[in-house]
């Protein structure tokens, strides 16, 4: 059984044991059988038993064994992991190397290398465009990765707390979505905020201006999954032509 260095073990990916099986047993495989594909055509050598480990969810497989376990089941990478999360998550399930994306999206390896372990984006709009066409990556996913959340929740918050209409422009250069999708999503925000410090007024007769508060911090704590459920955040970024009033524009800056 090869034997893995510390850094493998912290970085194995997230692994879906059931798929493993799955997928194994509908190709009328043993363990055996996947383990010498595995060596066949990675060279590397595992026991059967390594293989049924993984199974039953004991341990899992590195990097580069999970690439060698998805040849041996005729599979995509994608197919051995949960939902991906992070941006190693997301290049791990499409297959590709580290400097392979690092070259798709014009990026330096270590710049992308150190973005990955966690670094601050660094990247151009081009880079960001070209990472989301790379990695098929939903708009939330994109922002995130991008380090543009945070200016996000700030624009969202504004726009439900003040005047809505002034922040679908801003919005819209972040997240390059139809304007009159935005203009709904920000409306519906503003007017669920503002509803939210009403009724929580009302059921304290008036007298409890700390309860509204707290009912509408809680209320902005969760706006950004809110925005994303109102505008159908799973949707990948869409190459849409800036329009005249800007948004739409993609503007990841």
């Amino acid at each position: 059984m090869p034997v893995s260095t510390d850094d493998e073990e912290a970085r194995r990916p997230p692994f879906n044991a059931a798929a493993a099986r799955r997928l194994r047993e509908a190709l009328g495989m043993t363990h055996a059988h996947v383990a010498y594909g595995i060596w066949a055509a990675y060279g590397k050598r595992l026991e059967p038993a390594a293989v049924a480990s993984w199974e039953l969810g004991e341990s899992s497989p590195t990097e580069a064994e999970l690439a060698a376990l998805a040849g041996a089941l005729w599979c995509a990478p994608a197919e051995l992991l949960g939902a991906p999360e992070t941006l190693r998550e997301y290049r791990l399930a499409l297959g590709l190397a580290p400097a392979d994306l690092a070259h798709r999206i014009g990026m330096d390896v270590a710049g992308y290398e150190h973005l990955e372990a966690g670094g601050r984006w660094r990247g151009t709009d081009r880079q960001a465009a070209a990472l989301a066409e790379a990695l098929a990556l939903p708009l939330p996913a994109l922002i995130r990765f991008t380090d543009q959340e945070d200016r996000l929740v700030e624009l969202l918050t504004s726009a439900a707390t003040t005047r809505w209409q002034g922040y679908v422009r801003p919005v819209g250069r972040l997240a390059p979505l139809p304007k009159e999708r935005l203009a709904t999503a920000l409306q519906e925000l503003h007017e669920e905020y503002h509803a939210t410090m009403t009724a929580s007024l009302s059921w304290t007769g008036g007298r409890a201006p700390d309860e509204a508060g707290r009912a509408g911090r809680d209320f902005l704590d969760g706006i950004l999954a809110e925005f994303w459920r109102r505008v159908g955040g799973a949707d990948t970024l869409p190459p849409a032509p800036r329009d005249e009033d800007g948004a739409g524009a993609g503007a990841l800056s």
